[in-house]
């Protein structure tokens, strides 16, 4: 009972963990790229980013399973590098949490990157520093707030993904079961005990987070 509980939960932190990392990542650097830059197609570039917010999860899951396939080039390239396809493994679940998470940190740190005066960027340039210099020492720690939020938000939607984990990623205890999926199979088995039991512990780190969210807006 205590392994069965214990190992979706600390599946589920671990794959939002490494989830969250890439997010941040990846939204720092497209959010700074975009943030004050005014390029044609940039409505079509930044509705493709957020597209993961409004689209089912099955149809993330499937354009998944489509891109990293075996059949696709993408999916041959990760066979390659990680000698074994891709699916139904930790990864993928990494990979699907990172695609559905990475609209929210990218919202976030393009509006905190957005909010900077211009001017101090602009006078951090006349005194000589780089554009890493810049971005480091400057644009992040004026945009902290609003990464921060983007980063708590994301770990927990990470956390909490579902269709595009099933589909892509499988549902194998103790390999890629996660909470929501072990909540799925719990229910579905009439194992209402252990339902409530995970339900309860998605409920505590959700309003846990929104709370982190809430003081670092204050």
């Amino acid at each position: 009972m205590a392994t069965n509980f214990w190992s979706p939960i600390r599946l589920s932190v671990e794959i939002a963990s490494i989830s969250g990392v890439l997010v941040i990542i990846l939204g720092l650097f497209f959010g700074k790229i975009m943030a004050n830059r005014r390029f044609k197609g940039k409505i079509v570039v930044e509705t493709g980013f957020l597209l993961p917010l409004v689209l089912p999860p099955t149809v993330v899951g499937f354009l998944l399973i489509v891109i990293f396939g075996r059949n696709s080039p993408v999916g041959q390239l990760a066979d390659w590098l990680f000698q074994q396809p891709l699916m139904f493994t930790k990864w993928a679940a990494v990979t699907a949490s990172t695609v559905v998470a990475f609209p929210l940190m990218y919202q976030s740190a393009k509006a905190g990157f957005e909010a900077i005066d211009e001017d101090i960027e602009n006078a951090a340039r006349v005194d000589g520093a780089n554009e890493w210099k810049l971005f480091f020492t400057i644009s992040v720690p004026l945009a902290l707030k609003a990464i921060i939020s983007g980063a708590i938000l994301s770990f927990a939607r990470a956390l909490g993904e579902f269709g595009a984990t099933l589909m892509f990623a499988g549902n194998i205890p103790g390999k890629t079961q996660t909470i929501p999926t072990a909540i799925y199979v719990a229910l579905d088995s009439g194992n209402m005990q252990l339902a409530w039991l995970w339900s309860a512990s998605m409920i505590g780190i959700s309003f846990i987070m929104l709370l982190c969210v809430h003081f670092t807006k204050s």
